[in-house]
């Protein structure tokens, strides 16, 4: 076998239908759009969600919720994060530095997700309630 000889497996490729070419290719006359209507029509189509007049869906259901422009800028570090970090006093920069948290997070709040056994002192930083218990059992601290 050679590159030059590679053939398809016979039948796997065949002429797609052409219409609108006469009656004798069996797809002339109306091409295979049936008689009349907007879809028979060049051109003619509607938007997506149409449902012909009727309300659509997406305007017939509640809203719902929203999400805050602000998230982008909010992350959270693990209390075994924070084990791992190692370090004694922990701010902003130097969990962006070891790569815990994105650069752009401007607001950073450490959650209660596992076990921190060192002394940790906080610095700019919050905390929620029970990983602040679990901060100060072990010793650290948060300062403002």
């Amino acid at each position: 076998m050679e590159l030059n000889t590679i053939k398809p497996a016979a039948g796997a490729k065949h002429a797609k239908r052409r219409c609108g070419r006469g009656i004798g290719s069996g797809l002339g006359k109306t091409a295979g759009r049936g008689h009349k209507g907007q879809k028979s029509r060049s051109g003619g189509y509607h938007k997506v969600g149409f449902e012909g007049g009727q309300m659509p869906l997406q305007r017939r259901l509640p809203k719902r919720g929203f999400k805050s422009h602000l998230l982008k800028y909010n992350a959270e570090v693990s209390l075994g994060e924070l084990q791992a970090l190692g370090a004694s006093e922990v701010d902003a920069l130097s969990l962006k530095a070891a790569g815990i948290v994105p650069k752009r997070a401007k607001v950073i709040k450490v959650i209660k997700s596992g076990e921190l056994t060192i002394k940790v002192v906080l610095k700019g930083i919050g905390a929620t309630a029970g990983a602040k218990i679990a901060i100060e059992a072990a010793g650290g601290s948060l300062a403002a």
